[in-house]
C-alpha cells in the first residue's frame, strides 16, 4: 500500500514540475514587446561581456561575444519594462577557416528597461544570479519555485553560431572548434 502512495506522490511532483516549466515558457511573453526589448538586452549582454573571455587575449582570433536571451516574463508598466530572462553568451573567433568557441556562459537575469525619448528602450539595470551557494535562493526569489528546472536546460547556440559565421564571413557550415 505504501508503494502506491509513494508512486502517487512522485507522479504529483512530476506533474507540478511540468506545469511550472510550461507556465514559465517563453511563449507567455508579449511578442510585440519582446521584439522591441530583446535586441536591446542582447546588445547590452554582448557589450558587458567584452573583456571577459579568453579569445580576446589572442588578437589573431579576432574574438567577439554573441548573446541571446529567452524571455520568461515581461512586465510593462508605463514606460518601464521588467524582463526576467535566461541568457546565453558565447565568445567566438576564427582560426584556419573555422569558427572557434573560446568562452561561454548561461544564466538567468532580471533586466529593467525604460523607454527613450525616441520611442526605443534602454537598459537601466541588470541583475544576475550569483555563482555558488546563493544561486538557488536567488532563482527562486526572482523566477519562482519551479523555474530551476527550466533554467538548467542548456540553451541552443545555433543562432549564435550562424550570426558568428556571418560576422566573420565564414561559410554556413564552417566547423565549430574549441579555442
Amino acid at each position: 500500500m505504501s508503494g502506491r502512495r509513494g508512486a502517487t506522490g512522485v507522479g504529483a511532483v512530476v506533474v507540478l514540475i511540468a506545469t511550472g516549466a510550461w507556465a514559465m515558457r517563453p511563449e507567455n511573453a508579449d511578442r510585440r514587446l519582446w521584439g522591441e526589448v530583446r535586441p536591446v538586452i542582447e546588445a547590452r549582454l554582448a557589450a558587458e561581456s567584452r573583456g571577459s573571455g579568453y579569445g580576446e587575449t589572442v588578437p589573431a582570433l579576432d574574438a567577439r561575444w554573441f548573446c541571446r536571451a529567452e524571455a520568461f516574463d515581461l512586465e510593462e508598466r508605463g514606460d518601464d519594462v521588467r524582463a526576467r530572462v535566461n541568457t546565453l553568451c558565447v565568445e567566438y573567433g576564427v582560426r584556419d577557416g573555422s569558427l572557434v568557441e573560446c568562452s561561454a556562459g548561461q544564466g538567468p537575469q532580471v533586466v529593467r528597461l525604460e523607454r527613450d525619448a525616441d520611442g526605443g528602450y534602454r537598459v537601466v539595470s541588470r541583475e544576475e544570479a550569483p555563482d555558488g551557494e546563493g544561486y538557488a535562493r536567488w532563482t527562486r526569489a526572482h523566477f519562482g519555485y519551479f523555474a530551476g528546472y527550466t533554467l538548467e536546460k542548456p540553451m541552443s547556440s545555433d543562432s549564435l553560431e550562424r550570426a558568428a559565421r556571418a560576422h566573420f564571413g565564414l561559410p554556413a557550415h564552417a566547423p565549430v572548434r574549441d579555442c
